[in-house]
């Protein structure tokens, strides 16, 4: 392996060089220069490394200039990580290009989406050979077939209009349906076009979503050597790091609810206007079997009845919270009288159906093993396979829902979840998830690569990275260098941040709270004439306080968003552009909220961001730390809270010439001894710690002094 030059690469960023004079405005920054030189490192010596950068360090440009060098050097590919397209894209369409050019070098980047995003052209094709029932579904294939002819990236992001999910997902690539080198569309096939250039290139940006998906099926048996969804690797940087665990959650875990189990199904077999569509009428045309597609139907509609029957039993369970986990604190001999009773029946008659279509399907013999039948390699033989892999997939939670006890590694709940479009359409979902990630983390991203950097602007606990470290598996490295380093904020927080917290706010459990926070949100973004972010741990919470306040702050002419009414890109697009807005929001807006200048002004951060005591992955791992000893609110509450808090307070200043304000309206960050790690957590700046009318007063004249 051919080490990394420092002293050159770090030139490149220093004034006048070869990188930081093309970007306008430079100015120096230490914290940049010191982070580089620690990823530099952890190429040179095969080191994982955890770095927290604060906003404006620059941490794009000190994670490019090494990945690229050591790239070209050493022949090597090296996958970048992200937790947002924004960043994915700008990587791709700036920063590299500009790093390429300063180092005076040819180098090859692909960008990667999940497989999802793309259009697959035999799927597409027979949309369009058996259309959906909708007509404007139809108009929309069509629509989408015409734009595919002429694309390049055959990617969903290009297209002119944003069709429906409904149309989109008939048509897309999804990796259980794809035919492989069998396809007849192969060499018109945008997957495959992309994973060629991904082969032959020298830094590959993905995202988290597809990193997990790849890293998932490596760890389950498809190996580290071969191309898998991503070509091999062993170089990896994560941005926005602190999001990993949520990101891997959904491809070690399974789930099923009744409407799934009814999409499933309905590929299979459904009858419209006296009509038999799906996978299985053409199977049974293949074989010339049709008399067999009766037996088939009615152990779909057994099937059918049974999720129904199961969904009823489950939403009761559920009852007015919404979810029931099932632990030790269950009552096993009323579930097996029960809800069991549903779930052993479903299991038994997807398996019969399973077994049933296998027979059919096998008795065409098998293409790669050289049997006769040319039939095996149809499309329809393929798809019902893969349907038949998730009915199976559903059979096995179905029966680890019922041996839970003997699955003490694993969190199972069921909640219940309503239709968007109508309220009074409920259904049951299923969850099974591991309870502790950190060691499928460590032997899918850890363990298997000689290069991880994972940067974020929040990894650390007052520069103690050891919740991060045991929560994503780094801690329990044996013989493998781990290196880390803190780089602060450049931005000028003692002068340009006021913070505050109002000293006659009552404490969350006590009444009158929520009568503060509507009074306090309204009265704050007045004083501060909009440009507000107001963030709610609870949207009962929000809607409260919108409703409050709306009528009032219109009146003066600031308008006001709510999350919720709209999609949350329009959203925070309409936000940024009316720089007299506020926006009321909750739980994503916490982080990935880019509002510079006087878009953003105020932060109303009404409750300190704990996880909710209902949530059943949480109540799970605190029983976990309780069972061993430990301390649940200390070890596991504290420390996500904190790191969340950072997140919503690092939404005010994206730049060095921001100023403004942020106001936690919660009054245990002053009154409880824990609330000084949430103050130490933060960067020095101005205070307020005073009335809620003071703080009006102290608002306006920081900033309209």
């Amino acid at each position: 392996m051919k080490k990394l030059d420092a002293e050159k690469i770090i030139s490149a960023l220093q004034e006048e060089g070869a990188v930081a004079s093309r970007l306008p405005s430079y100015e120096p920054r230490q914290a940049q220069l010191d982070l580089l030189s620690l990823i530099i490192q952890s190429f040179n010596e095969d080191a994982l490394c955890m770095a927290e950068a604060g906003t404006g360090v620059g941490k794009s440009f000190a994670y490019l200039l090494p990945a690229m060098h050591f790239a070209l050097e050493n022949k090597e590919k090296v996958v970048i990580s992200t937790a947002t397209i924004t960043l994915q894209q700008q990587l791709y369409e700036k920063d590299i290009p500009l790093v390429a050019e300063g180092m005076n070098a040819k180098i090859k980047a692909v960008l990667m989406k999940g497989r999802g995003n793309y259009i697959c052209m035999r799927r597409l094709d027979d949309a369009l050979h058996e259309p959906p029932l909708d007509e404007k579904e139809f108009e929309e294939i069509k629509k989408i077939a015409s734009w595919a002819k002429t694309s390049k990236t055959g990617v969903k992001s290009d297209l002119s209009f944003l069709p429906s999910d409904t149309s989109w997902t008939q048509a897309c690539s999804e990796s259980d349906l794809c035919l492989g080198i069998h396809c007849p569309w192969k060499d018109n096939c945008f997957v495959l076009k992309l994973r060629k250039e991904a082969n032959s290139a020298n830094i590959i940006v993905v995202n988290h979503h597809l990193l997990f998906a790849d890293l998932a099926a490596r760890s389950q048996g498809a190996g580290y050597e071969n191309a898998v969804i991503l070509p091999p690797f062993n170089r990896l940087i994560i941005d926005e790091a602190h999001t990993i665990e949520n990101a891997a959650t959904s491809f070690f875990s399974a789930e099923f609810g009744r409407l799934g189990i009814f999409r499933q199904l309905g590929k299979l077999y459904n009858r419209r206007r006296g009509n038999n569509r799906g996978l299985l009428v053409k199977l049974c045309a293949i074989l010339k079997g049709e008399d067999r597609l009766d037996e088939a139907a009615d152990i779909i509609e057994k099937i059918r009845s049974c999720a129904e029957e199961l969904d009823e039993t489950a939403l009761e369970l559920c009852g007015t919270e919404g979810i029931y986990r099932l632990s030790d604190a269950s009552d096993e001999a009323f579930l097996k009288r029960t809800l069991f009773v549903y779930l052993k029946t479903l299991r038994k008659e997807i398996l019969k159906l399973t077994s049933f279509i296998r027979d059919m399907a096998e008795s065409l013999g098998d293409k790669e093993n050289n049997c006769e039948r040319e039939d095996a390699s149809d499309p329809a033989v393929w798809e019902i396979k893969a349907v038949v892999r998730r009915l199976e997939s559903v059979a096995e939670t179905c029966d680890v829902f019922c041996k839970y006890k003997k699955h003490e590694d694993d969190i199972l709940w069921i909640e219940e979840l309503t239709s968007v479009k109508t309220s009074s359409n409920s259904w049951a979902v299923f969850t099974r998830t591991p309870l502790d990630l950190a060691p499928k983390l460590k032997e899918s991203v850890f363990s298997p690569n000689k290069t991880v950097v994972c940067v974020s602007a929040t990894l650390a606990i007052n520069e103690d990275f050891s919740f991060w470290a045991a929560s994503s598996g780094i801690a329990s490295l044996e013989n493998r260098k781990v290196i880390s380093g803190c780089f602060p904020s450049p931005f000028p927080y003692s002068s340009a941040v006021l913070l505050a917290s109002p000293t006659d706010a009552p404490m969350p459990d006590e009444d009158g709270y929520q009568d503060f926070i509507n009074r306090a949100a309204g009265s704050l973004v007045s004083t501060a004439g909009g440009s507000a972010l107001i963030l709610f741990t609870s949207y009962q919470s929000l809607t409260n306080a919108y409703q409050t306040a709306k009528d009032e702050l219109e009146k003066l002419g600031i308008r006001c968003l709510k999350q919720g009414d709209d999609d949350r890109t329009r959203l925070l697009q309409e936000f940024i552009t009316d720089t007299k807005s506020c926006l009321f929001a909750t739980d994503s807006f916490w982080e990935g909220v880019d509002a510079p200048g006087d878009t953003l002004r105020l932060v109303v951060i009404c409750r300190l961001p704990f996880r909710t005591p209902g949530d059943p992955v949480l109540e799970a791992k605190r029983e976990a730390v309780q069972k061993r000893g430990g301390n649940p609110f200390m070890e596991l509450s504290l420390p996500q809270a904190v790191m969340k808090f950072k997140q919503g307070f690092g939404r005010l200043m994206r730049r060095s010439a921001d100023n403004g304000v942020v106001v936690v309206l919660d009054a245990r960050l002053i009154k409880k001894s824990y609330g000084r790690l949430f103050l130490q957590a933060l960067p020095e700046t101005k205070q307020s710690f005073s009335s809620l009318n003071n703080i009006n007063s102290d608002m306006e004249n920081f900033l309209f002094r």
